[in-house]
C-alpha cells in the first residue's frame, strides 16, 4: 500500500495556491481512502503520465457551448466524451473521443487554480465547490467530486448577462417584492429549477428602482451585478467570508437594507436571517424545498422540538413569500416552462405558519382561494399550461403535487369529441 504522501494514478495533488483564474497543471489531493482504492490493482503508486488532452479547457469549453444557446450543465466524465445538458437531456460536445481519467484530473486543476479551500475540501470529504469564469464569455458554478478514485466535474452555466424580471415572465406578484421594506421571502424549489435566475431578476429589479445598499453573500458568486440606482456588494464563501453565519451576522454592521443569502443551510443561518428580518432587513434566500409547506417543515425542522412553537410564531410574523418553482418540458420540445407557486403572508396564512396545519386549514387550501392576493399554486398553473397546450397531459401529471386530484380537474379533457352526425341523428 503506498504512503500518504505518494501519487496514485487518477488523483490530483496540492498545488500552491496561485491568483491567476485558470493554467495551473498542479494536482489536487484526495483523501487517503480514496488514494487506497485509486491504488488498488495498479500494483505501483507512481503517477502514470497524463494522456494528451484534445483541446485546452478554455477551447473546450468554448466548443461545448457552441452546441446550443440553451446549455444548462456541463459533465465531464471518465469513460464519456464531454456532454451538456439541454432542456433535461445530454448530448455530446466539443469532442467525441471520451475523457480518460486523466482528461478529468487536468481540468480539475485548471478549474481548482490553487484554491486551497477547495484542494482541502476534496481532500477531507471528496468534492469541492469553485467558480470559473471563461473570458468573455460565460461564469460556472462548478462542482469537482471523486468517484471510483477519479475526478467527475459538473458545471453549471451562469449568464453572462443578469435576467431581466420582464425578460424571465415572472407572475406580476413578485414585482411587489421590490416594495418590502424588511422580511424573509425565499424561493425554493430542486436543483436546476431557476431559483438562482429568479433572485438575480429580483435583486436587479431593486438595484433598478430602489437606492439601496445590497448585500449577497453566496457560494460561489453567480451573477455579477453592476452598482445602478443602488450600491451592491457581493462576497463569496471561502474567499471574503468563512460562513454564510459569520456574514449575515457581520451584514447586520454593514447597513444594507437587502441581504440575499444563497441558501439556508443551517439552523446557525436561518436564526440569523430571521433576526435581520426582524430588525427591518429585507432577507432573500433559496432552500431546497419541493413546495411551501415542506418549506415551512424543513425551517422547523432545524431546530430542537422544544423551540419549534417559538420559531412558528418567528416565521409566521416574519415571512413575506415563499415562491416555489419546478421547470416542466413544452409540449413542442423547445425548451421548458416555469411553474410557479405563491404563498403570500396574510392574515390566514400566518394563522396557518404559527399554529400548523390542519384538516382544511392547509398552506394550500390557502393559496387555492387566495387569487385576490397574488397567490397560486402548482395544480393550478399546471392545469393552465395542459389546457392551452403549453404542456402534455401526463408530463403535467408527472409534475403535480397532486396528480389525481388535477387528473379530475382535467376530466373534461379526456372526454372524445362529439360526433357531429350522430348529434343530428340524434335531433
Amino acid at each position: 500500500m503506498s504512503s500518504p504522501t505518494s501519487q496514485p494514478p487518477n488523483i490530483v495533488a496540492p498545488a500552491k495556491v496561485a491568483t491567476a483564474p485558470v493554467a495551473t497543471s498542479a494536482p489536487v489531493t484526495t483523501s487517503p481512502a480514496v488514494a487506497t482504492r485509486a491504488v488498488a490493482g495498479t500494483g505501483t503508486a507512481a503517477a502514470a503520465a497524463p494522456a494528451a488532452a484534445p483541446h485546452s479547457t478554455p477551447d473546450l469549453l468554448a466548443a461545448m457551448l457552441r452546441v446550443s444557446s440553451k446549455i444548462s450543465d456541463l459533465f465531464f466524465s471518465p469513460g464519456k466524451p464531454p456532454l451538456v445538458e439541454i432542456n433535461g437531456k445530454l448530448a455530446p460536445a466539443g469532442t467525441a473521443r471520451p475523457l480518460t481519467s486523466e482528461d478529468t484530473r487536468r481540468i480539475a486543476n485548471d478549474f481548482i487554480a490553487g484554491n486551497a479551500h477547495a484542494i482541502e475540501n476534496l481532500k477531507e470529504h471528496g468534492s469541492c465547490d469553485v467558480s470559473y469564469s471563461l473570458p468573455g464569455a460565460n461564469r460556472f458554478r462548478v462542482n469537482i467530486f471523486m468517484q471510483r478514485g477519479t475526478c467527475a466535474i459538473v458545471m453549471r452555466v451562469i449568464p453572462g448577462k443578469v435576467p431581466d424580471f420582464a425578460a424571465l415572465n415572472l407572475p406580476a406578484e413578485l414585482g411587489k417584492i421590490v416594495e418590502l421594506r424588511n422580511g424573509i421571502v425565499l424561493v425554493t424549489g430542486p436543483t436546476g429549477s431557476g431559483k438562482s435566475s429568479t433572485l438575480a431578476a429580483i435583486i436587479d429589479k431593486i438595484n433598478k428602482e430602489q437606492s439601496y445598499h445590497v448585500l449577497t453573500i453566496e457560494d460561489p458568486i453567480e451573477f455579477l451585478h453592476p452598482h445602478k440606482s443602488c450600491i451592491v456588494h457581493q462576497r463569496e464563501l471561502h474567499s471574503d467570508t468563512p460562513s454564510f453565519a459569520l456574514a449575515l451576522r457581520a451584514a447586520l454592521r454593514q447597513a444594507p437594507k437587502v441581504i440575499l443569502v444563497g441558501e439556508m443551510r443551517d439552523r446557525e443561518t436561518i436564526e440569523i436571517a430571521i433576526e435581520a428580518a426582524e430588525t427591518g432587513h429585507l432577507v432573500l434566500s433559496t432552500l431546497h424545498t419541493i413546495d411551501a409547506s415542506k418549506t415551512i417543515e424543513r425551517i422547523l425542522g432545524a431546530f430542537p422540538m422544544a423551540e419549534q412553537h417559538t420559531v412558528r410564531n418567528r416565521v409566521s410574523k416574519s415571512f413575506r413569500y415563499i415562491v416555489s418553482q419546478r421547470l416542466i418540458p413544452r409540449k413542442d420540445g423547445t425548451g421548458r416552462v416555469a411553474a410557479i407557486e405563491i404563498l403570500k403572508s396574510t392574515l390566514r396564512t400566518r394563522d396557518y405558519v404559527e399554529k400548523g396545519e390542519g384538516e382544511g386549514k392547509t398552506l394550500l387550501d390557502a393559496m387555492r382561494v387566495g387569487g385576490q392576493d397574488g397567490m397560486q399554486h402548482f395544480d393550478g398553473e399546471i392545469e393552465k399550461f395542459i389546457r392551452a397546450g403549453v404542456i402534455d397531459m401526463d408530463t403535467g401529471l408527472a409534475y403535480a403535487t397532486n396528480a389525481s386530484n388535477l387528473q379530475l380537474e382535467l376530466a373534461d379533457m379526456d372526454s372524445p369529441p362529439a360526433d357531429p352526425l350522430l348529434e343530428t341523428a340524434a335531433t
